[in-house]
Order: C-alpha cells, then structure tokens, then sequence
C-alpha cells in the first residue's frame, strides 16, 4: 500500500518515501509464471513513477525472507533507489549484493543500505558480518519497536512485556552506532519506528536519542496512500479494541485489525488457495491456513473478507 503515489508525497514534504518491495509485482499478469520477472519490473516502473514525481528521497523496503531478494535489491540499486531498508531475517547478504551489482554494472552506484533490527544484538552481528565479509557497514539502523504494524520481530511473549519497549531497546541500539562510527569515519544514524503516531511521539524518541523515526500506519488513511478506499476506511473506522494479534503463516506474530477473516482462520476455517508463487521462505504453503499474500492483496484491493 505504499507504492509510488504514497513514496513520492512524503518525500517531496522532506521525509524519505518509501516504496514496498514485497510483492510489488502480484498485480502483473505473469506474477505466476514469472514472479522475478514480474516483481522486478513492478518494482522499477514504481521507483520511476515515483522519482518522475518528486526530487526528494526514496527508499525501498526489501524484505529478507523473500524468495526474490537478491533480484529485487539489484533491481532498486540498477534504478537508483537511494535507500535501501531490509529487515524480516537479518540481511547478511546485502552489502554482497549491492557491491557485486556495481562491479557487474561497471558503477559506482550510490545507494544506502539500512537494516532494520529489533534488538542491539542484531545491530551488532549484521555490522560485524558486513566488516568481516564486504568492508562495509550500515549507513544507519531503523530499530522497530514491538508496536509496530503487521510482522513483528518479537515473540508473542514479548510484544507486551515492557522490557522489551522501544524506549527500553534505543539506548543498545544507539550505543552499538556510536561504537561503529569510527571505523566508518561518519555518522550511524539510529531511525526508530513502532507506534510512532503524533507529534509527541515524534519528539519523545528524538528525545531518547534517535536521529529520526519510521511511521507507516499512520499514513494508510490519506489520499495520497495506495489502497483501495475501503482499506483506509477500515482503520478509520478501527478502535484500540480492534487491534489484535495474528499468528501469521510466515511463523511470525503479526498486529492487525480484526475482522470476518481472521475470526474464520483463528475458527480453523482452512481457506483453499494454490501457491501462486513461493514468496516467503518461511511460509510452508501445505501447512497454512490461508495464503498471506493474496489476503494482503486483497485487502489493498479493498476486499476485506
């Protein structure tokens, strides 16, 4: 739902816009037969819709566990995304990737690459395997605290526990930063999302030390999104006690808005689907009580149930 229209706004209002790489390309008629085709070419027409619609900064948000990562990371450096955030599996092969693209390409391409944690434990490690293999390390660290939207790093035991708070998790993150700073001779920006709603909360995490903040929830009801009406309307119309807990088919907790759906799935109310493609590396498609890509597409299609 955050594709070039939504990118390209906030970016020309100063943020960083940011373009979803997970199933970017479901919509493309040979999404079956060719999902690298497909996801690839969706992904570059969305960066140049985007960039044909501002001068500002855009990222593209590449989800580890996809089965075409490595596809999709060369395609946003060859289109010249500026950023790139990876997080869902800890992306020990970026860098790698990045670096192999520019040799191939004879280029020195520009683009940052970001991970996204949940813990001061995975900064490090990413950083210190990054150094270890490629030389490189993090341009900065989006940190995403256990109130963040849909798939969460945590476990559900741990996405309530206050110990576990994004207030509580920043310091550790931002200390790891510091430490790498001089061997990068430059700044790491520590970036911290997770229920980052308000202006208040803005400045209470720059107020902990962060350098900036991820929102993404909070712009599902504007014009500007690209979802269907009905999608938008369904979070407007949410209260606090609409939220809820999924266990989602990729094996990880996730936060959504209840509705007829996940009430037929918690009910065990297998949902028949045929893998369209194998997206996820964690999803086991024989076990799964329904298919987590096509309910999200659908659902940005504005067909909730």
């Amino acid at each position: 739902i955050s594709m070039s229209r939504l990118a390209s706004a906030v970016a020309s209002e100063g943020g960083i816009g940011v373009i979803a790489g997970a199933m970017a390309g479901m919509r493309e008629p040979d999404a079956a037969s060719d999902p690298v085709g497909a996801n690839t070419r969706a992904l570059k027409r969305e960066l140049e819709k985007a960039r044909s619609m501002t001068n500002g900064i855009l990222g593209v948000n590449i989800m580890v566990a996809l089965t075409t990562f490595a596809d999709m990371v060369r395609t946003a450096v060859e289109s010249r995304a500026d950023i790139i955030f990876s997080g869902a599996g800890l992306p020990m092969d970026l860098p790698k990737i990045f670096l192999d693209t520019c040799e191939q390409k004879k280029e020195a391409f520009r683009t940052k690459l970001v991970p996204i944690v949940s813990s001061s434990r995975a900064a490090a490690i990413i950083a210190k395997k990054w150094l270890q293999k490629t030389g490189l390390l993090p341009d900065a660290f989006v940190l995403e605290g256990p109130r963040a939207g849909g798939h969460l790093g945590f476990s559900k035991e741990h996405i309530f526990d206050s110990s576990f708070s994004l207030e509580n998790l920043i310091s550790g993150v931002i200390d790891v930063a510091r430490d790498l700073e001089d061997k990068a001779g430059r700044s790491i920006p520590v970036i911290a999302g997770g229920g980052v709603f308000s202006g208040s909360d803005i400045a209470r995490v720059l107020n902990l030390g962060a350098s900036g903040v991820q929102m993404a929830t909070r712009f599902v009801a504007t014009n500007e999104c690209d979802a269907d009406i009905r999608f938008k309307q369904a979070y407007v119309n949410a209260d606090e006690k609409d939220i809820t807990i999924i266990n989602s088919p990729v094996g990880m907790p996730g936060r959504a808005l209840e509705n007829t759906f996940i009430d037929e799935a918690r009910a065990g109310k297998k949902k028949p689907f045929k893998c369209v493609f194998h997206c996820i590396k964690t999803c086991d498609p024989k076990n799964s009580p329904y298919c987590i890509a096509q309910a999200l597409i659908n659902a940005m299609k504005g067909s909730l149930d």
